[in-house]
């Protein structure tokens, strides 16, 4: 059964769509509801990364996202056009766990920072903030400049949660799925959900 509250995905034109995917894979394989927004730029990043077409309408999206996750019935999952600022999730009165943005650009950071929702997922993650519920970015860039520290001070300061995509080492990764997941692991982590095979820190064995 999946479960009643959704979760919002959203992803945006940041490099490194496969932390987008493993985390949507997961979640759909614990069954969990999933409200997935894309923005603009992610059109153009499966062109360059992977060479890939993402269709435009809500429902082949969904096909689409479930194909590159590779979870073709579990879960619950629902695309929304990212210029539908009249959806579902655009309303503080559509009750949901939180949100999770991953990978997020720095543009998007600056943008919900400063309060500004020129699509539907701002207008989303500025939701979470106004309702006070969970809102998880996983910030996509390096070096970050001045003003990317600054944007996402004012975003910690106002409680949002920032889990930098950097993996660690001591779970031995044999993998390139193994680094991303261990970033999908621990930016679930925040919101409570633990839906990841992942090898903890168990201290130091004597």
């Amino acid at each position: 059964m999946t479960t009643e509250k959704p979760l919002i995905l959203g992803i945006t034109g940041a490099s490194g769509l496969i932390y987008g995917v493993r985390a949507l894979k997961f979640l759909l394989q614990a069954n969990y509801t999933i409200d997935l927004v894309a923005s603009k730029a992610v059109y153009m990043v499966w062109q360059a990364e992977q060479n890939i077409r993402m269709p435009v309408e809500p429902d082949l999206q969904e096909q689409f996202w479930r194909e590159q996750a590779q979870v073709p019935t579990q879960g619950k999952l629902r695309c929304h056009r990212s210029t539908d600022v009249g959806s579902s999730i655009a309303s503080g009165s559509f009750r949901t766990l939180g949100m999770v943005i991953i990978p997020c650009s720095m543009s998007t950071v600056a943008k919900i920072a400063n309060g500004l929702s020129s699509d539907l997922l701002e207008r989303a993650a500025d939701v979470q903030l106004k309702e006070s519920r969970p809102l998880v970015i996983v910030p996509r860039e390096t070096p970050f400049s001045l003003i990317h520290l600054r944007n996402l001070t004012q975003l910690a300061e106002a409680g949002v949660k920032i889990v930098p995509a950097i993996p660690a080492w001591y779970h031995n990764p044999q993998t390139i799925e193994d680094l991303v997941d261990f970033v999908v692991a621990r930016t679930l982590d925040q919101l409570d959900i633990d839906c990841v095979p992942l090898q903890r820190w168990q201290g130091h064995q004597d």
